[in-house]
């Protein structure tokens, strides 16, 4: 299990306001509603429409974590709605400083055993889980310092339509179902609360070609998961500032839902690594209330990822190739796969 101090130790270093972290000065005031901060980002308009998909396809597997949607609105930082601006001064104390931006997710995430040809799964193999969920999230962004506050609400179980999906996927693409989905997990309400918050830690520029380190430090709190994480991602290309990496599907090296070009055309390739204490997995542990399927999950997990990402005009477009430690006891090998995304200005 974790250690007792991680989690607290964690919640403490994220509520401290971000200036006081990175030490810098506050800048001078904006007209709100777009709050200040050392390095403040230009005020933004335009919202970011992203689709992103994760498979273990892209791995060469079918197994554990098989699949992933995440459809995600971010909103610009100008022109608040007049509820979030009378709030906006209020999040000071847990966002720390920055333009403010509201956001909303709706995803669904599969897991499957290694053996998906039983009709009576290995009890020592990961169940079968659907999970689909929705997202609120409120963000602040300086020039140096992200902070994101994320609820997320959903079912895990039969309703989640993991079985539909997949199923039904299956026969479409003329591959073999996936027979032990009657032993799921059963249907619970889902609730997850996310605080995360990242530093840009820029390295220098060669030949136009630029170079930063992003740490990253998250608590996730729910039913769902529960967890603290740790880990950074390092960068080289061009026109970094325009985001904070792509899009992923937590638990994950996830970056930003928006961006916010200054160039027409821009490009980095990246690479990072994660660690988590994991407290409770409902996808490993089984349902909270009821009995159901379950393996020992393993307290901690790592992450380590690389890809590319091109920015053109008020496009983005990135591909992620995950590597993930073993999750659980009795797990067979390490599970590796890919997560591509498309952002969209508007």
């Amino acid at each position: 299990m974790p250690k007792p101090f991680l989690l607290p130790a964690l919640l403490l270093l994220l509520a401290l306001p971000a200036q006081a972290q990175v030490g810098s000065a506050p800048g001078p005031q904006a007209v709100p509603p777009v709050r200040t901060g050392a390095g403040q980002e230009p005020p933004d308009p335009r919202g970011t429409l992203s689709f992103t998909v994760e498979n273990d396809l892209f791995g060469g597997s079918d197994r554990y974590y098989t699949n992933g949607l995440l459809v995600t609105w971010r909103s610009g930082s100008a022109d608040l709605p007049r509820v979030l601006a009378g709030l906006d001064e209020r999040l000071d104390f847990l966002l720390g400083p920055g333009s403010l931006r509201w956001g909303l997710s709706f995803g669904q995430n599969i897991y499957t055993p290694q053996d998906t040809d039983r009709r009576i799964p290995d009890p020592r193999d990961r169940p079968y889980a659907g999970y689909l969920y929705g997202a609120a999230s409120l963000s602040r962004s300086t020039e140096r310092t992200q902070t994101l506050l994320e609820l997320q609400f959903g079912v895990v179980g039969p309703s989640a339509g993991g079985e539909f999906v997949q199923n039904n996927y299956h026969d479409l693409i003329n591959v073999r179902r996936a027979y032990g989905w009657d032993r799921q997990l059963k249907d619970e309400p889902a609730l997850t609360a996310l605080i995360e918050r990242r530093w840009r830690v820029p390295l220098g520029t060669l030949g136009g070609v630029q170079a930063e380190v992003i740490p990253v430090a998250a608590v996730a709190l729910g039913n769902v998961q529960t967890y603290a994480s740790g880990g950074g991602t390092l960068r080289i290309g061009q026109g970094l500032e325009a985001d904070w990496g792509p899009v992923r599907i937590r638990p994950a090296l996830a970056g930003s839902g928006f961006f916010q070009p200054r160039q027409e055309f821009g490009w980095y390739v990246f690479g990072g690594v994660e660690g988590r204490a994991v407290a409770r997995d409902i996808f490993l542990d089984g349902n909270s209330f009821r009995d159901s399927p379950s393996v020992d999950k393993r307290p901690f997990v790592g992450d380590a990822q690389a890809g590319v990402a091109v920015l053109w005009r008020g496009i983005r477009f990135a591909y992620t190739q995950v590597l993930r430690s073993e999750e659980f006891y009795g797990q067979r090998g390490r599970q590796s796969f890919g997560a591509f995304s498309a952002s969209f200005r508007f």
